[in-house]
């Protein structure tokens, strides 16, 4: 599909993969971004580091929304939507990770994981698809994980919400398929981000950089794909899966930190 002239929508867009598919998309000539995070200071970093790109006429609006506050996502959408237009693109790259032995888990992060990852999530597709629906056209892409394919020990309820985009990426795919709205998961590896800073390691995992997995979805976004995986690594732990998963089991059991 050709971005130029089209308008996105980007949670989590003040850092890391959803700051690097902002600049990307930017790159590729999308007319107007509205980027949504709870920090307006880092939000604002971003939109400034778009405008010394010096691509043109490009509209860069920012969005201070806790997407844990459903009332507060309905109110902000409908602002948005009545004072910049409709949303061509929504991409929800949100999200939050702790790691740790889940018999450890504290109850308040299990709580903040499922809230932000998962509902925070549906709450902004539900509000955005039915404008989308009433236009007949757009496309949603959900960033889930390769953890959302296999789940990683120490990361049980990360993954749990991972795997749970996967599934309402594809019933609401087949649901939307008629109002002519694409609805893609974009599932990353172990990505060079902030988040990855407060995580350990898995052994023989090779991060990608943010700017990799823009690249990868926008070439997904031309090729028209429902899913796309980013990274040889992705690849090959899948079909592990599929063919082998006691091999599998055994991998994470040591390459788990």
């Amino acid at each position: 599909m050709d971005l130029k002239g089209k308008t996105a929508l980007i949670t989590g867009a003040s850092r890391g993969i959803g700051k690097a598919i902002a600049i990307e998309l930017a790159n590729q000539g999308i007319y107007k971004l509205l980027l949504v995070a709870r920090n307006r200071k880092k939000l604002a970093e971003v939109a400034a580091e778009i405008a010394n790109l010096n691509l043109g006429k490009i509209e860069v609006i920012t969005l201070a929304i806790d997407l844990t506050k459903p009332k507060a996502i309905s109110i902000a959408i409908a602002q948005a939507w009545r004072s910049y237009g409709a949303v061509d693109i929504l991409v929800n790259c949100a999200g939050v990770a702790h790691q740790t032995p889940f018999l450890q888990s504290q109850l308040t992060k299990v709580e903040e994981e499922i809230s932000l990852n998962f509902m925070g999530m549906i709450t902004i597709v539900r509000l955005v698809a039915k404008r989308m629906a009433a236009r007949k056209q757009g496309i949603i892409v959900n960033v889930s994980s390769l953890m959302g394919k296999v789940a990683a020990p120490t990361m049980a309820t990360y993954s749990a919400t991972k795997f749970a985009i996967v599934g309402f990426t594809q019933a609401l795919r087949i649901e939307l398929a008629p109002h002519n709205i694409q609805v893609i998961a974009l599932l990353p590896s172990l990505t060079k981000t902030d988040m990855m800073q407060n995580l350990k390691l898995f052994r023989w995992v090779i991060p990608a950089t943010p700017e990799t997995v823009a690249s990868s979805l926008v070439a997904g976004l031309k090729k028209d794909s429902s899913e796309i995986l980013v990274g040889w690594q992705s690849y090959l732990a899948i079909w592990c899966q599929r063919i082998c998963p006691w091999l599998l089991d055994r991998i994470l059991v040591f390459a788990a930190p």
